[in-house]
Parts: structure tokens; C-alpha cells; sequence
């Protein structure tokens, strides 16, 4: 069944928006019918005309869209919310209270208060309420999940996951760069700005494929760039359950660096190495040093990289496909929930409000144990 959604943000000038909407149309199982796509009522309408909304369902404000879309004969089936942080836990509880599914981008709120009780009115109401955490939605990052926790590792011991980007290095947010400009602002992005921006992604990362939550971080937060309120890189030692002990760095002032993200497992029977940048292929490292490379469409994988999978190996597969694995597994969850059919493996591992509440909960703990010169801190 093809459902119907709206977005919320993501117009004219936006990234993010465009690539929601790619992901979203790869397997046509949502329709994109509603928006209200920009912070003022102009730009919105004018990007809705632009990308072909009925003017009926192209709305000025979001407070418009979630009043007359929840009081239609077909409202759509969920809410896509791309808009800077500081917006995202209002519009969310909004479309929550009106009884619309809701998918968030990350960082999921400001605070993990408001994550808290967005979890509770997801819950409550038996909404769908999702963060696009991207990289869980890669084939190889489920099949690493899939090894580490079917003890294929052993007992895992250590994890050392990065996010390294350079395009921060310099003070373009001073030139007007609009993605650059609200990410640095605190009143906008919140209380972290590197760490908020993209280390949310490698602890997500590292927690989707271990199992293991942090319990406690020891952080420093730095801002390089001149007159930069918030963190531009961090480095942190993290304690997570069953005495796995993860080593976090994101940074945004890595010269040169694209959008390298990397993760390695150690147990103690086998490693693990992943690479957001070389995504198909996921090495499995032994005792005696010798190596299994997994690669993507093979026939050796377990069945949720498997049905993660759209064509076969050699054809590649990436960023995008991993987007619309995530809405695949939303649009399936949805479905099952009006029709009380079991969920699919892929609607299984969406991540959802209580993902996106513990990313906030890391946050604040980091912020709070670097302004502490790195004193251990409990989640």
C-alpha cells in the first residue's frame, strides 16, 4: 500500500529536504502530497509550486499543515520534520497530539526532556515516531549488527568509531552559508555543535551494531574556528553496558575530510571493520590476522542485509538507498501497525524515539563532563 506524506521544511536552498524526498521515491512507498517547506510563508508556497504540491496541501506555516491535514478525509499517513533543531520537538508534538505519524530528523530535540516526552505521545498513541539515524540503513552496517550480536566477535571489548568532516575548518558561517550558519548557533542547534551535528550519528552507530548503550563519558569539547560558540570537534572515552568501552571522535575542522565515518568492533574471537565511504564491503578480522571480507548482494549475508539489499553485487549501492531503507521500514511499521500484521525485519531495526532521546542524553552527558575538563559523567 502507498502511503501519503507531508515534510515539514526542506524547501528552497535546503539539503537535506531533497534527499529525504529521493529516498522516499526509490521504492514509491510513499507519496510525497503535503508540505509546508520553508520558515516563511512565501518561500514556502513557492517551493511547494515548484515541486508540484496540490495548492490545497501547500501550507504557509506548519502549525497550517498539521491543523487541516489532521482534519482531513485523507490525511496523510506520516510527517517528514528537516528543519533546524531548535524546531523539531514543537512540530513533532504537535503532529503527535493530532494523531500523525512523524519522521525526525537528528539530532532528535534540544533537550532530552523533550525527547522524553515525544517517546511518551508516540507510545501513548500508538504512533510511529522515527529518527533517520542514515547509517543503521546500510546493508553491511545490519550485517555487522547481525555478527556482533550473534556473538560472532566473542565477547566484545572495545569500539573505536569517528566522523571526521573538514568543511567546517574555516569561518564560512560569517559568508552567510546557510547549512553552516544555524548549525554554529546555539539558539539553533542547541547546546552542541559538531557533536550534536554528526558524533550523534557514530554513537547511534556504534550502539545500533553492538547493542550496548553508554552509561558513562568522559568528553573535550573544543571550538578551533575564532569566535565559534559550540564544539567544532570532540573526543570522547565512553563506559557502555556489559564493560564495552567505545572511543568517539567527531570532528568537523578535519581538513580535507568528506564525510568519513568509520567503525571498528574488537571481541575477543574477531574484530570488525566498516567504512561509510567504501560502504559495500565489511571486513571480519580473525584471531590469527587473517581477513573475511563481506560484500554487499553476496549470498553469505544474514537475511536482514539481505533484504536491505535492491540490486546485485557490482552495482553499487549507497547514501540514498540507505535513506530509503529507513522509510521502507517506516512505511512497514505503519502498516502493520493499522493492520495488526507482524512487523518486518526492516520496520524491526528503524530507530525511533527512544533512540533519539538517548542521543540527547549522550549530548547533554558529554557537554556536562567537558566543562567539567573531562570528569566522568553518568548518562
Amino acid at each position: 500500500m502507498t502511503l501519503r506524506y507531508a515534510m515539514i521544511g526542506g524547501g528552497q536552498d535546503a539539503f537535506i529536504g531533497a534527499v529525504h524526498r529521493k529516498a522516499i521515491a526509490l521504492d514509491s512507498c510513499a507519496e510525497f502530497v503535503a508540505g509546508a517547506l520553508s520558515s516563511t510563508p512565501e518561500r514556502s508556497i513557492a517551493s511547494a509550486r515548484s515541486l508540484g504540491l496540490a495548492p490545497d496541501r501547500s501550507y504557509g506555516t506548519w502549525q497550517e499543515l498539521v491543523e487541516k491535514e489532521s482534519n482531513r478525509s485523507d490525511p496523510v499517513d506520516f510527517v517528514v520534520i528537516v528543519t533546524p533543531n531548535d524546531t523539531h520537538h514543537a512540530i513533532a508534538r504537535a503532529c503527535l497530539l493530532a494523531g500523525l505519524n512523524v519522521v525526525c530528523d537528528k539530532p532528535f530535540t534540544i533537550t532530552s526532556d523533550e525527547a522524553k516526552e515525544l517517546h511518551k505521545l508516540a507510545t501513548r498513541n500508538n504512533l510511529v515516531c522515527a529518527v533517520t539515524y542514515t547509517y543503521s540503513g546500510y546493508p553491511m552496517v545490519r550485517h555487522a549488527r547481525e555478527l556482533a550480536q550473534s556473538g560472532k566477535l566473542g565477547t566484545i571489548r572495545r569500539v573505536f568509531v569517528e566522523y571526521h568532516q573538514g568543511w567546517l575548518s574555516q569561518n564560512i558561517e560569517q559568508s552567510g552559508q546557510k547549512q553552516a550558519s544555524w548549525r554554529v548557533d546555539p539558539s539553533r542547534a542547541g547546546i552542541a555543535g559538531a557533536l550534536g551535528d554528526i558524533g550523534t550519528h557514530a554513537e547511534h552507530l556504534a550502539r545500533f551494531i553492538t547493542g550496548c548503550t553508554p552509561t558513562e563519558v568522559s568528553a573535550h569539547l573544543t571550538s578551533f574556528v575564532d569566535g565559534r560558540i559550540l564544539d567544532d570537534d570532540a573526543s570522547v572515552h565512553v563506559r557502555a553496558e556489559n564493560n564495552v568501552h567505545v572511543t568517539l571522535t567527531a570532528s568537523q575542522i578535519c581538513t580535507g575530510e568528506a564525510n568519513g565515518l568509520s567503525i571498528r568492533v574488537y571481541g575477543d574471537k574477531a574484530g570488525l571493520v566498516w567504512k561509510q565511504e567504501t560502504p559495500e564491503t565489511l571486513t571480519l578480522i580473525h584471531n590469527d590476522c587473517s581477513r573475511t571480507t563481506y560484500t554487499r548482494g553476496m549470498g553469505n549475508l544474514s537475511p536482514i542485509a539481505t533484504s536491505s539489499t535492491r540490486v546485485p553485487a557490482g552495482h553499487p549501492e549507497g547514501y540514498i538507498e540507505a535513506f530509503a531503507n529507513i522509510y521502507r521500514g517506516v512505511c512497514d511499521q505503519i502498516n502493520a501497525v493499522r493492520t495488526g500484521a507482524a512487523e518486518t525485519d526492516l520496520a524491526g531495526v528503524v530507530p525511533n524515539a527512544h533512540d533519539g532521546y538517548l542521543g540527547i542524553r549522550f549530548v547533554e552527558a558529554c557537554v556536562t563532563s567537558s566543562k567539567n575538563n573531562g570528569e566522568w559523567t553518568s548518562l
